[in-house]
């Protein structure tokens, strides 16, 4: 490799971007293109980074596998920035083989970071942490033991271990310091607020108050019986019985913990799963199916028991009930979870994240747009959705499962 290329290497690696592209701006090689790419990457314009590195990719020789898998590479990174989560899984994979076969650990380890970065988004946390497990940090340059531990914080704080989350940030921190790198160093700053601003509500007694990450983790190691409204669930400390698919039973069972210790009326009940005004008789005759369902989902929970004028949840194991709400709640959440992280996002994107269908996902963003929460640039395959960024809505360690389909 020539001086020049060496150079522009050395300073993209430092973060002196600028200073990168005036070596290799008006070069048309190869490697010049793909250190242009990276650098216009790292400055925001991924439309442009795209183009250079799939030039580069191709104008690299049949010899030159390790050089095209490294443009292969940092092409996957501009699709998992641009959110483009369509982007071929399998081709990084291909590419951080070869990059191993050849000895190239730096970016073979980079290679890693991204597929379990992809894997963290769309909520498949054991299977990154399965090929995090596969990586030894020990060796790593500051600038990668920064991103590794930024990888570990964000499983922790999905698997709510804040003790673990705090742990890696603070080692991420310490990385960044020691690359001297600001943007890296920033990008940790950003990311460990998740444990300093609201994850949920608490609901209890008739009052609320907001949670903290950690506080939401000591409140489901408590040994209360939670009605989780961020996952859909009902659960204590050894027990989760999801009702993600089931709305309308888990409307019933929100009910009757904001409730608890009293009962609900049969009228408030049908208003609150059903959405009616009075409660006819087939109304009230739904009303005992539905509580019927209830009950033998919660049965190793709770009873749902008939009272004079309603129903009233009665724990079998613990001593209170409460109510784990998003700290902002809106029709689609989901959706605005997703948005509220800055990035642009397509509608194909949000339905592999959210895992529910593209037709839904469409739906919730034009209802969305309709009440000005987010905004549209492009068309066609190119349109990207966008929101600016919302106080106090929840992140998406907190969301619940996938919206509901058609």
């Amino acid at each position: 490799m020539d001086s020049m290329i060496t150079a522009a290497a050395r300073l993209l690696a430092t973060g002196d971007l600028l200073g990168a592209l005036k070596r290799v701006a008006l070069r048309e090689d190869a490697p010049a293109l793909a250190l242009r790419g990276i650098a216009m990457a790292q400055l925001g314009d991924l439309v442009r980074a795209k183009a250079l590195l799939k030039m580069a990719a191709r104008a690299f020789g049949p010899r030159e596998a390790m050089a095209r898998a490294r443009c292969i590479v940092a092409e996957a990174e501009i699709a998992l920035v641009s959110r483009d989560l369509a982007w071929p899984a399998k081709t990084l994979a291909a590419a951080r083989a070869v990059l191993e076969a050849h000895g190239d650990r730096l970016n073979a380890a980079h290679a890693r970071h991204l597929e379990v970065r992809r894997l963290l988004l769309i909520g498949h946390l054991d299977e990154a942490e399965r090929l995090l497990a596969e990586l030894d940090p020990t060796p790593l340059p500051p600038p990668s033991r920064t991103a590794y531990e930024l990888v570990v914080a964000g499983i922790a704080v999905r698997r709510l271990q804040t003790g673990a989350a705090r742990a890696a940030f603070r080692r991420a921190e310490n990385a960044a310091h020691e690359a001297g790198i600001p943007a890296l160093a920033a990008e940790v700053e950003s990311a460990s607020q998740v444990l300093k601003t609201p994850a949920a509500r608490l609901v209890a007694g008739g009052e609320e108050r907001f949670l903290l990450l950690e506080e939401v983790e000591a409140l489901l190691a408590s040994g209360a019986l939670v009605v989780d409204a961020c996952r859909y669930a009902v659960r204590d400390a050894n027990t989760l019985v999801s009702l993600t698919t089931r709305p309308v039973l888990f409307a019933l069972a929100r009910a009757l913990g904001e409730s608890w210790p009293g009962d609900v009326s049969r009228n408030a009940l049908v208003a609150r799963a059903f959405r009616g005004k009075d409660a006819d008789e087939s109304h009230r005759a739904r009303l005992r199916v539905e509580v019927g369902r209830l009950r033998g989902e919660l049965r190793t929970l709770a009873d749902v028991r008939a009272t004079k004028d309603g129903f009233a949840l009665t724990p079998r194991r613990a001593r209170e009930v409460v109510v784990l709400a998003p700290p902002v709640e809106e029709q689609h959440g989901a959706v605005l979870a997703f948005l509220a992280d800055g990035e642009s996002w397509s509608s194909s994107a949000l339905a592999i994240a959210l895992g529910a269908s593209p037709r839904t996902v469409q739906r919730a963003l034009d209802a969305l747009a309709a009440a000005g929460k987010v905004q549209s640039f492009g068309r066609g395959p190119a349109c990207r959705w966008t929101t600016p960024s919302l106080p106090g809505f929840p992140s998406t360690l907190l969301l619940p499962g996938p919206l509901p389909s058609d």
